[in-house]
């Protein structure tokens, strides 16, 4: 994966200037796309787009410097107009185009990344595999903004909008793996975007063909393999911290990969506040 990842930052230096089709390198690096993306901004700490856009307008600002035409280099980085190019640059930089020219500066540069695999061995990740056969995720959904540290108050509004009795019932409906009341995160953006909005379900699984109430919402979730991780300990921190830990750790030492798909949250048990709880991760995975 680490490899993979290099060769994708070479990708993009190659081709700053074009419009990236990253189907054919994922592939020709024995991957997928969608796992490409996932991974880079989980190790990143930044979306693919946003590093792209970043050494875009890196190398732009030594053609700005250089004194140029402006519009000849904003057409050559993509851009239709000096306005669209102006725009992209002060976004980067803080400063326009006409800034730069006249005061050198200040500029933001976005160094070449490169990754590096860096061996610890001293987490212990309590993981298994489970392949299940296509089943229903069912329950109440709100779209909300992807926040990566802390509570998410937007999550927390749409629980509290729920009656208690709601919560007993929809454990009720629950009649396959994984077990009780979930957390489920779907429509994902591929880059894994903070801000960007998803699909947040709070609701159970049931098996294929169990018949909903027509109050709830419904997702249709495909056969396929989940790597299931278990964690216990301070919430959410400890959840998030092995959320990440799946990216640095586990998929870079093991055969397998990202999938499109759902992820989802068990709580098997929890402190009376919810400071701190036993969970099962979710995510939907193929061989890679």
């Amino acid at each position: 994966m680490i490899a993979a990842l290099n060769r994708l930052v070479d990708f993009v230096e190659e081709h700053l200037t074009e419009e990236l089709d990253l189907a054919d390198l994922a592939g020709d690096v024995g991957t997928t796309e969608y796992h490409l993306r996932r991974m880079f901004s989980s190790l990143a700490g930044m979306p693919l787009s946003e590093y792209i856009r970043r050494r875009r307008m890196t190398v732009a600002a030594s053609e700005v410097l250089t004194g140029g035409d402006l519009l000849g280099i904003a057409v050559r980085f993509g851009y239709g107009s000096t306005e669209a190019f102006n725009r992209a640059f002060r976004a980067v930089h803080g400063v326009s185009p006409g800034d730069v020219r006249r005061d050198g500066g200040p500029l933001r540069t976005q160094p070449h990344l490169r990754f590096r695999l860096t061996v610890e061995g001293n987490t212990t990740m309590d993981t298994r595999i489970a392949d299940r056969p296509a089943f229903l995720l069912v329950g109440h959904t709100a779209r909300v903004p992807l926040i990566h540290h802390g509570p998410n108050p937007h999550i927390r509004a749409h629980l509290a909008s729920l009656p208690e009795a709601e919560h007993l019932r929809l454990k009720q409906l629950s009649n396959t793996e994984p077990a009780g009341l979930l957390q489920v995160s779907a429509d994902v953006d591929p880059d894994y975007t903070e801000g960007s909005e998803l699909t947040y379900l709070h609701g159970v699984a049931v098996a294929a063909g169990t018949s909903v109430p027509g109050d709830l919402d419904a997702i249709e979730v495909p056969a396929g393999a989940w790597a299931v991780f278990r964690t216990s300990g301070a919430y959410p921190a400890e959840l998030q911290a092995t959320w990440a830990a799946t990216a640095s750790d586990w998929f870079p030492s093991n055969p397998w990969r990202l999938r499109p798909g759902p992820s989802m949250v068990a709580v098997l048990e929890r402190a009376a506040d919810f400071s701190s709880a036993t969970t099962e991760l979710w995510l939907p995975v193929e061989r890679a």
